[in-house]
């Protein structure tokens, strides 16, 4: 039947992520790392909220770019947290921030045009790209310079053809930033080569050391960016799919007539839980955050008396560690992992070549859990490195 695809859909590849997430999900004594899932309960004010619109039949359509108080309170709430002023017209509510990745595409892209993506990313990335007829354009980061973007990267890819780059800090797989000394270099190329940047800061609350700097931040370049958020990391409402989108008023109405083609609206009693959790979930993401944080600090701690490179990430909830010493690729290393020791990661090249070397591990589980997959990792190294 290969026959009926289209070459667009023929080009996407098979997720790596899912393809171990399947594996663990077929044997129930693996211990799976490889979901970026927190696993906390949605908290039950939220729920509650939720709830309270179901019972009271707020059930129907909405505004298809999403209720207006919640777009208010994304407004209110980015100017709060990031110091970031919008407006609700500039603000469109999407199915996650999967479906606003794929919205933007579908919205910027003519075909032909090139896209940059930073290697390792999310894998969802380049497939929407290529269905949406673009180019993928790769810079790979490098391990040493934290995988931060740097000047002379951007610069040399980009050509007469480029339409956008795609930013992802903090970064999954690798928790990454960029902070604004980072960024700084950067602002003036992306003005004068018109780029648009699609900055993916779905992990934004979930910076340690640093606290989170936008792109959009940069008057110079505002108008250039569009910035995509949800609510699965910070507040644990990954099954709730909201996230949103917001851009120059002039972007969000064609992408919301797109929007309203495909989804016409995001589930109603979602948002009224979303809305919910941005005006007082604050006190949620801390205490989540703060129990991430010490997650984080236990896994590299761990990886590292194994003697391994593990650098400490400085955002989201992911460790992307070294596995070369063990004369494994990555893929191998995984799949090694989760036959014979029951525990399931996911192989750093599922992220792109230069994930090559590494491999990905979520911290969003609890300690118990990180303890006997970490003691397990151990015993695997050691036989590795004792051959």
């Amino acid at each position: 039947m290969r026959e009926y695809l289209s070459k667009r859909a023929a080009q996407v590849p098979v997720s790596g992520i899912g393809e171990f997430f399947a594996i663990a999900n077929s044997r129930p004594q693996v211990i799976s790392l490889a979901v970026g899932e927190p696993d906390f309960d949605t908290p039950w004010h939220i729920i509650d909220e939720a709830t309270y619109a179901m019972k009271h039949s707020r059930t129907h359509y909405v505004d298809m770019k999403g209720l207006r108080t919640l777009r208010e309170a994304i407004c209110e709430y980015q100017q709060r947290r990031f110091g970031l002023s919008f407006r609700p017209e500039e603000v469109l509510v999407t199915v996650g921030a999967s479906e606003a990745i794929d919205l933007i595409m579908r919205t910027i892209i003519d075909p032909g045009d090139e896209v940059i993506v930073l290697s390792p990313c999310y894998v969802a990335y380049a497939p929407a790209i290529i269905l949406a007829g673009g180019k993928v354009v790769t810079i790979e980061l490098q391990s040493e310079n934290d995988f931060k973007l740097t000047y002379d990267q951007l610069n040399q890819v980009i050509t007469p053809k480029t339409k956008a780059i795609i930013l992802n800090y903090p970064s999954n797989p690798t928790g990454a930033i960029m902070t604004k000394s980072d960024y700084e270099p950067l602002i003036n190329l992306i003005k004068d080569r018109h780029l648009m940047v699609i900055s993916d800061e779905i992990y934004a609350e979930l910076t340690y050391d640093h606290p989170h700097c936008s792109i959009a931040s940069f008057a110079a370049i505002k108008e250039q960016v569009i910035l995509v958020s949800g609510y699965s990391k910070a507040y644990a409402m990954t099954g709730w799919r909201v996230g949103y989108i917001i851009a120059d008023e002039q972007l969000i109405k064609p992408m919301a007539q797109i929007h309203e083609y495909t989804i016409m609206c995001p589930t109603s009693f979602s948002q009224y839980g979303a809305l919910e959790a941005t005006r007082n979930g604050d006190h949620d993401i801390m205490e989540m955050k703060s129990e991430f944080e010490r997650r984080r600090n236990y896994v590299v701690n761990r990886i590292k008396e194994m003697g391994l490179a593990c650098r400490m990430p400085q955002g989201a909830f992911y460790v992307f560690f070294d596995i070369r010493p063990t004369g494994l690729n990555s893929y191998d290393f995984a799949l090694k992992l989760v036959k014979e020791y029951d525990v399931a990661v996911v192989p750093g090249s599922a992220f792109g070549n230069s994930g090559e070397g590494f491999v990905r591990i979520s911290y969003a589980s609890a300690i118990s859990e990180l303890k006997a997959a970490l003691d397990r990792i151990e015993m695997m190294i050691k036989s590795l490195i004792a051959d």
